[in-house]
């Protein structure tokens, strides 16, 4: 079974709801959980905050955090993260922001750079992905860690 089918059962199982922020990879987190058959029964929906503008206004990420850590970051995604459940009226959600790739990368945080979030209620589980492998694999890797994490905390 496919992990998208195994966290939807997981969330169906504990009347859970869910919801995603993502950033670098652009709602196919949303697109692999929706792709289930009966996902409308606990996802609720996503917002793609490709721009600091909708991280700021939807997910309600402080302009200070973005200021001084960046949008690449675990304390913005985790404000993401915090900001989706509220906004949204979910139990759970997953947050993504990174640089995919291939241009955007820094010194400090290379192309490959990405953050997740998960919550579950109050718990939230952060993952720091490095290591560029182009930018589809970054954004293919981090949906899959991303899934992942989310059935571990669900677990």
């Amino acid at each position: 079974m496919k992990i998208e089918a195994r966290i939807g059962e997981l969330l169906k199982k504990k009347s859970l709801t869910l919801s995603t922020a993502e950033s670098c990879t652009g709602g196919g987190i949303a697109a692999l959980i929706t792709s289930v058959s009966g996902s409308s029964e606990y996802y609720k929906g996503g917002i793609v905050a490709y721009s600091n503008e909708v991280k700021t206004n939807l997910l309600h990420v402080s302009v200070n955090t973005l200021g001084k850590y960046g949008a690449v970051s675990r304390e913005t995604v985790i404000e993401m993260a915090k900001g989706a459940m509220n906004t949204l009226k979910t139990d759970c959600t997953i947050a993504t922001s990174g640089i995919a790739g291939p241009t955007g990368g820094t010194q400090d945080k290379p192309v490959g750079t990405i953050w997740i979030a998960v919550a579950y209620k109050e718990d939230i589980l952060t993952y720091k992905q490095d290591g560029d492998e182009g930018r589809d694999m970054n954004v293919l890797r981090t949906i899959h860690y991303a899934l992942t994490m989310l059935l571990e905390i669900l677990k």
